[in-house]
């Protein structure tokens, strides 16, 4: 498979695409990703799922990724990397929880904008960003990463809504770090014991539940749960997976397992919900040229 290199802090990528110009492929950076217009499908880690005008996508490093483009797509690649984060002069107090949160946007597919407020803000920055780009006017390249770290803050932003609440700023490091190495280990259940995440970080079993009970509101049981049903979630409206595969992709026994987990977290069985969150498949319209 095809690995990406950068080889400076950022690099700005305007493209009118019919096709994909690679197979699926890995970065070693971030990669933020505006539809301005087309339809098509993106795959990021063998979850598929339709895009749009307005759509945004975050690529993290290692994610393995592809398009399949259905109509004229005309794309926006902002590519940059953790020098970037730490030297780019953004204004926060925390570039660790930064990174943390761009890092764990690969956890959940589809469009990253939730905010419909900044859903209308983005395009507008985009397109600023591309004017600057093409006019190299006057102290451009400086207006340029004002407002590419403007567009980072707001896409970290989104992310976040997708943290457990009580994780914030000012969230203790190891707190952090103990969630990460959870979702990073989902899908490996028997990772996430309480005993083994314990001899991981040289804490007792007993500290490890106060410790995220006191950080995010829950206890790891509770984490667990909550953050297996999201992707459950995820999975069922974004992806066409059959219920047993994902059943073994997370980790459980089988479909009747999957089953009853989810519907005694969500209240339905997961078809029902899948049915219910389902949306018209895009129309593939041929272009004239």
């Amino acid at each position: 498979m095809k690995k990406e290199s950068l080889h400076e802090p950022f690099s700005l990528v305007f493209k009118t695409l019919d096709e994909c110009p690679q197979m699926e492929h890995q970065h070693n950076f971030f990669e933020l990703i505006f539809i301005l217009s087309g339809t098509g499908v993106q795959c990021i880690n063998q979850n598929k799922f339709t895009y749009g005008r307005n759509h945004m996508f975050l690529i993290t490093p290692e994610d393995c990724h592809s398009f399949e483009i259905h109509t004229t797509t005309e794309f926006f690649f902002l590519r940059f990397n953790d020098i970037y984060i730490q030297q780019s002069g953004l204004h926060t107090d925390n570039i660790q929880r930064l990174e943390y949160i761009l890092q764990n946007a690969s956890h959940q597919p589809g469009c990253i904008l939730k905010n419909q407020v900044d859903k209308t803000l983005v395009r507008p920055l985009v397109e600023a960003i591309f004017r600057e780009y093409v006019n190299r006017d006057l102290y451009n390249q400086a207006l340029i990463q004002q407002l590419i770290n403007t567009l980072i803050v707001v896409v970290a932003r989104n992310i976040a809504k997708y943290l457990p609440e009580q994780v914030h700023a000012g969230t203790d490091v190891k707190a952090l770090d103990i969630i990460n190495y959870i979702q990073n280990n989902i899908y490996f259940p028997e990772k996430t014991r309480a005993e083994m995440i314990s001899q991981h970080f040289g804490i007792s079993e007993t500290y490890l539940g106060r410790f995220l009970k006191k950080h995010t509101g829950e206890s790891l049981q509770q984490y667990l749960t909550n953050y297996r049903v999201k992707l459950i979630e995820a999975r069922l409206q974004h992806s066409d997976k059959r219920l047993n595969e994902i059943a073994d992709e997370l980790g459980f026994t089988d479909e009747s397992h999957l089953n009853k987990f989810f519907r005694k977290n969500r209240g339905l069985s997961p078809s029902a919900f899948r049915k219910a969150v389902a949306k018209p498949a895009p129309v593939k319209v041929a272009v004239v040229r």
